[in-house]
């Protein structure tokens, strides 16, 4: 059974952190599409279209280093409205947040928080200065404790090691989260790093964390074109059982209808809930 996901980016471009493998960081100055926030009429349509294309999961990210009040009203907001037109489980993915900011969002209808620890703790200095990975950590275990599930997992092919694979892994571990998202870098031009990854390493990542993870859901989520172009499935395979459909942050995906063709040629099953 595959999960499908869809992602929002409803606030874009507008982080002030160093991290270097984002271009949401203004700090790099890529040449995306940025905005403060987008209008919840088009949000609600956008989990329409979601809905429509089997998406289970609906995820409202903001780029920014965590959650202000500013922005929990906002999220709180679209949440809302989507929920009030569609029914489809909320994902909210907004950066470090205090438990008692997350209990609001679970009271918007908020039922998954996605924050990701991206990296080994030992390598995270080597990609961010302007955070640091225990905050990271803390933010999940905040979403624990405010009774949301956890979706937790990392980006690879930033210049990391295998050792940096297994000491993330092992602090994922100790979070348990419910779904586990496996990034792969995607290159631009005004970021500093250079893609590190292939599509042998993408497989033995993905073997790893299902072998550790047997009750997860493990994704496979942003740059699995560029590892695996139209043959995504080959990570679905050796374990992974759920993507991300349609546009990414500030990239384009696959269009969606072409990824389910592909999923039912293969005989994947479509899940219609998670």
């Amino acid at each position: 059974m595959i999960y499908l996901c869809a992602i929002s980016n409803i606030r874009s471009g507008a982080c002030k952190e160093d991290c270097k493998f984002c271009t949401q960081s203004v700090k790099w100055g890529a040449d995306i599409n940025r905005y403060k926030e987008k209008d919840i009429k088009t949000i609600v349509n956008e989990a329409k279209l979601a809905k429509k294309n089997k998406a289970v999961g609906f995820c409202l990210v903001t780029s920014g280093k965590g959650l202000d009040d500013k922005t929990l009203e906002y999220v709180c907001r679209a949440s809302k409205a989507v929920l009030n037109e569609v029914d489809i489980k909320i994902i909210a993915c907004n950066g470090t947040a205090s438990k008692e900011s997350l209990i609001e969002l679970k009271k918007a209808g908020v039922e998954i928080y996605n924050h990701n620890l991206e990296t080994s703790r030992e390598y995270y200095p080597k990609i961010c200065s302007t955070h640091s990975w225990d905050e990271r950590f803390e933010t999940c275990e905040n979403v624990k404790s405010a009774g949301l599930r956890l979706c937790s997992g990392g980006i690879f092919g930033l210049g990391e090691s295998e050792e940096d694979w297994i000491s993330l892994l092992n602090s994922i571990k100790k979070l348990n989260p419910e779904g586990i998202p496996l990034n792969f870098f995607i290159e631009n031009e005004k970021l500093p790093l250079k893609a590190t990854h292939n599509r042998q390493m993408a497989l033995e990542i993905i073997k790893m964390f299902r072998e550790n993870f047997k009750n997860s859901i493990i994704m496979l989520a942003g740059g699995r074109e560029k590892v695996f172009g139209n043959k995504f499935t080959e990570g679905l395979k050796v374990g992974a059982d759920a993507i991300i459909i349609g546009d990414y942050l500030t990239t384009k995906g696959e269009k969606p209808d072409k990824d389910i063709e592909i999923l039912k040629k293969e005989g994947f099953k479509i899940a219609n809930e998670c």
